[in-house]
């Protein structure tokens, strides 16, 4: 299930939010509810949320998915009779919400950077452009997401073979294919290293393995989804 949020600016302009500011905007419009403490948990989160974009209307949006519809239906409820809010020390004026869901795809670009520790003792991301290896990539995403799913279900499934088919990278402007994320907490920044997806396609989802693709569809992919990374939108046609 997800939310789309579409804001304006009452100075007429608009800074990118960091990512841990828009996280903090989530779990601030989650207090006095049931998940209002979701953010001190140590387990998964269970949620994740798009890099902003301008609509097509001009407005700055970002969308929120996450498979627990009361999450959703909590962080709706506290936001639609809201009409000012702060993401960070920014101003904005709700302009839109919208609650939906989306059918599930066998197709989906990537809407924020996935996420995949090389070696997280070490605090080392995995660079696709540096590493080069899409086989322990592949290998990583469907244990992570085999982790989560599980977590969430109280099951033990275990997907046959690999998570996606076909899988085409995003470049940047430079050629490479990592993306660096600057993200700032309490004062301190730090980088976050991820990639960027226009095609992640499954050529057959069997049906007993829809509910683990819808999962992970609305769960993200990869790792530090709650802090906004792993966004997926399924592909039309």
């Amino acid at each position: 299930m997800r939310i789309k949020v579409s804001f304006y600016s009452p100075d007429g302009g608009f800074i990118y939010p960091n990512k841990h500011a828009v996280q903090g905007f989530i779990y601030n419009m989650l207090k006095g509810t049931e998940y209002g403490e979701n953010h001190d948990a140590p387990r998964f989160k269970f949620f994740t949320f798009s890099d902003f974009f301008i609509d097509s209307l001009g407005r700055p949006t970002f969308l929120v998915s996450s498979p627990d519809e009361g999450f959703i239906r909590a962080l709706h409820s506290s936001l639609k009779d809201r009409v000012r809010v702060y993401i960070g020390t920014q101003e904005l004026i709700i302009d839109e919400l919208k609650k939906f869901r989306l059918p599930l795809k066998k197709r989906f670009q990537t809407g924020s950077p996935v996420v995949l520790y090389r070696d997280s003792r070490k605090n080392e991301y995995f660079k696709l452009h540096a590493h080069r290896d899409l086989n322990f990539f592949l290998r990583r995403l469907k244990e992570n997401a085999e982790k989560k799913y599980n977590a969430f279900y109280g099951d033990e499934f275990t997907l046959e073979g690999p998570i996606f088919d076909r899988m085409i990278p995003k470049l940047r402007r430079n050629g490479k294919l990592d993306v660096y994320v600057k993200v700032v907490k309490q004062g301190v920044p730090f980088p976050v290293i991820g990639s960027n997806w226009e095609l992640l396609e499954k050529e057959r989802i069997k049906p007993g393995e829809r509910r683990f693709y819808r999962f992970i569809m609305e769960t993200g992919l990869g790792e530090k989804n709650s802090l906004g990374f792993g966004f997926l939108n399924p592909i039309r046609g």
